[in-house]
This record gives structure tokens, C-alpha cells and sequence, in this order.
């Protein structure tokens, strides 16, 4: 009998300690929390509407995060001077957390506190809730950096593209005038004037045509954002044929050997890939050496992205004028040894970032060329360069107005 009693005693004394001991591990699980905790009774008016709470426990965090401290006991309205007006959006869930049962998360400026919280709170018990919050403010004092420098970049693209537009758009007409009355003038007076004026003409010809076909480049490249078209699941291998139909008769002329591997299906805009393969197979055919240009076209899986590489025989690149190869117009050749007007290489790099892509190359002189871009499994969120809005020239706008 004494022995029961005494084994009664022991488990009614182990209770206690054990309830004391759970006590104390959650209070020093909560007092080691780098967010804020607040333990608080809401308070509401005749109608029942909540109009205030009762801080009844608080972490340590709690008031580095808030400046405020011995609140203990204390009313929001009072430890916090016109949190009612300033901030009512937190009246509102907190209520609703305490009627409803249900836990919500959110972001919130508090004003009276003048920091940005996240928030989570939920109901322990009846007219109860206890708030979990971090302060975000140097988070979002970030995001509204950048989304101050997007909205910049956003305009300064507009800018440029509209530059571009009115730089090869409307200058189109009067170069055309010119291009015209050269022709006329050397079909009319070739060959009754002197040697000097006939090569004169021919230089003034051949520069109207160089200028014409420099205009219609900086018109495509700003247009890749422009008039890109929606990306769709798009068979690389097929656009690549269509690339190389397209550049049939430069591959005859120069007795080029293209190949190619395995090529994936990617998300991206079916037009500019084309142009980004004609690009690149058309410059290794023009940059060949004394040696039948040898393409080669393949495709590697990568991290979460496709890396793509053209790789040639050609005559190679100098590695010191790598940074200068994807500048608009920057040539490291004669225009009279390599037609063209330098622009190729940096449509490929817009319309690879376009893709949220990366281009480069590998290359020494005299040992070809290997140009290498990637495209991402899945495009995801804003595509870049379609920031930009379509570009109309002032005559259009005229016409809209």
C-alpha cells in the first residue's frame, strides 16, 4: 500500500517538472528567434469590431526589430500612438485571424513604424493570435532600386530604339532620292566625261548603296525587340535547313561542307533563330581561310540551358578584339576584302539576349572559329528586349493623332 502511494506521489511531482521543463524549452526556443514574437489579446468595440490588442508576451527580437520595448501589458494604440490610422490594414487581418481560425502570411508597409514586415500570424485561442514578423525594409528599399533602373533601362531602350528607328526609317527617302539621281547620272554621263569624274560617280554609287544597306541593318536591329514574335517549341534541326536553303548559293560558290549533330526542340522565337544561324554560318563561309569552309553545328546540354556552338576553319580572331566583335559596327576588316556593314555579330548577341542567352567565342588566328550561345530550357518571366513598345516615326504619329 505504501509502496502504490508512494509511486502516486513521484508521477503527480514528474508532471509538474515536466510541463516546467517543456515551459522553458519553448521560451528559450522563442527567445532565440531572430524574428520578432508578439503573444497578444484582441480587443473589440460594442459591435464587435477589433479595435485594439493587449501585448501580454514579447521576444527579445521583438524590440530590436521594433524599437519598442516594456510593452508588456500595454495597448497597440498606446505603445504605438495612431497605429489606427496609419496602419488599419493590420486591425483588419489580425481580426480576421482570430474570427476565422485561420493562419495568414503577408507583406505590409508599416507606416507608424516606418519599416516594411513580413508577417505571419495565427490563433493559439479564442480572441487570441500571435504575430511572427522579420523586417524586409532593406529588401524592398532593393526591389524599388531596380525596379527604378528597369524603369530607366525601360525608357532609355525606347529612346535608343526610337533613335533608330527615325535614323534608318526616315532617312530612307532622301537616300533613295540620292541613290537615284547617281544611277541617272552615271547611266546619262558614263563615258563623256573623264576617267576622274566616271570613278568619282562609281565611288559616290557604291557609298549610296554601302549607306542603304547599313540603314536596313540598323532598322532589323532595332526591331529585334520590337517585332519579335511570341516563343514557341521550335526544332532547332529545322531551322537550321531552312538557314542553310537560304544561304544555298553562298555555300556553292565557296564549296562549303556543312555538318551538324543532334539538335534539340527549345522555346524561342522560330524567326530570330533562323537569323541567328543564317548570322553565323554566313559569317564563317566569309571569313574562310585558303582551305574549303568546314562547318560544324551542334548543341550541348548544359545547367537548365542549351549551349549551341558554329564552328569553323576560317581565317580565326585575334583574341584582343574579342570585346570589340558584338559592338554594332565595329569591323576588324576592310569593307573592299569583307563586304558588309559590321553589324551581323551584335543582331546575334541582341537576339541571343532577347533569349535570355549568353553569346561568345573561342578562336586564335589561323585556327577557325567556335561561336557559342545558349538558350534556356523555359523562358521564364519578361522577356528581355520586349520592355521596349513598338516605335512609330513622327509622320506616323501624325497620322494616328
Amino acid at each position: 500500500m505504501g509502496s502504490t502511494q508512494g509511486q502516486d506521489i513521484t508521477e503527480r511531482k514528474q508532471v509538474p517538472d515536466a510541463l516546467r521543463e517543456s515551459e522553458e524549452r519553448y521560451r528559450k526556443l522563442v527567445e532565440g528567434m531572430l524574428e520578432g514574437v508578439a503573444y497578444c489579446r484582441m480587443l473589440y468595440d460594442d459591435r464587435g469590431h477589433p479595435v485594439d490588442w493587449i501585448y501580454l508576451n514579447v521576444n527579445s527580437s521583438f524590440g530590436k526589430l521594433t524599437g519598442l520595448h516594456d510593452i508588456i501589458g500595454k495597448r497597440v494604440t498606446e505603445a504605438i500612438p495612431g497605429i489606427e490610422k496609419l496602419d488599419p490594414e493590420l486591425f483588419e487581418i489580425y481580426g480576421r485571424v482570430v474570427s476565422s481560425g485561420k493562419p495568414e502570411l503577408f507583406e505590409s508597409e508599416i507606416k507608424s513604424l516606418r519599416q516594411w514586415l513580413k508577417i505571419s500570424v495565427f490563433c493559439p485561442e479564442k480572441d487570441h493570435f500571435v504575430a511572427v514578423f522579420e523586417d524586409i525594409s532593406v529588401r524592398k528599399q532593393s526591389e524599388e532600386r531596380l525596379r527604378s533602373l528597369i524603369s530607366k533601362l525601360s525608357a532609355a531602350n525606347r529612346d535608343l530604339s526610337q533613335f533608330a528607328y527615325v535614323a534608318s526609317h526616315d532617312l530612307q527617302e532622301p537616300l533613295r532620292m540620292i541613290s537615284s539621281y547617281l544611277q541617272l547620272l552615271s547611266s546619262r554621263y558614263s563615258g563623256h566625261l573623264d576617267k576622274d569624274a566616271d570613278e568619282f560617280i562609281g565611288y559616290a554609287v557604291d557609298g549610296a548603296n554601302r549607306l542603304q544597306r547599313m540603314i536596313n541593318d540598323l532598322l532589323a536591329f532595332s526591331r529585334v525587340g520590337t517585332r519579335g514574335k511570341p516563343f514557341a517549341k521550335t526544332d532547332v534541326g529545322v531551322v537550321l535547313n531552312l538557314a542553310l536553303t537560304n544561304l544555298e548559293v553562298a555555300i556553292e560558290e565557296s564549296d562549303a561542307k556543312i555538318t551538324y549533330g543532334n539538335l534539340p526542340t527549345v522555346d524561342a522565337d522560330e524567326g530570330q533563330l533562323l537569323q541567328l544561324f543564317q548570322n553565323l554560318i554566313e559569317n564563317a563561309i566569309k571569313f574562310r581561310s585558303d582551305k574549303p569552309p568546314a562547318i560544324h553545328v551542334s548543341a550541348e546540354r548544359g545547367e537548365g540551358e542549351w549551349v549551341f556552338s558554329v564552328k569553323d576553319n576560317g581565317i580565326g580572331i585575334d583574341p584582343k578584339y574579342r570585346d570589340r566583335l558584338f559592338v554594332i559596327f565595329q569591323r576588324l576588316h576592310s569593307a573592299a576584302k569583307y563586304p558588309g556593314t559590321g553589324i551581323g555579330l551584335a543582331l546575334c548577341k541582341r537576339i541571343v539576349e532577347r533569349h535570355s542567352g549568353r553569346i561568345w567565342v573561342e578562336s586564335e588566328l589561323g585556327k577557325g572559329s567556335t561561336f557559342r550561345f545558349t538558350i534556356p530550357d523555359k523562358m521564364e518571366g519578361p522577356i528581355a528586349g520586349d520592355l521596349e513598345t513598338e516605335i512609330i516615326s513622327p509622320d506616323q504619329e501624325k497620322k494616328v493623332s
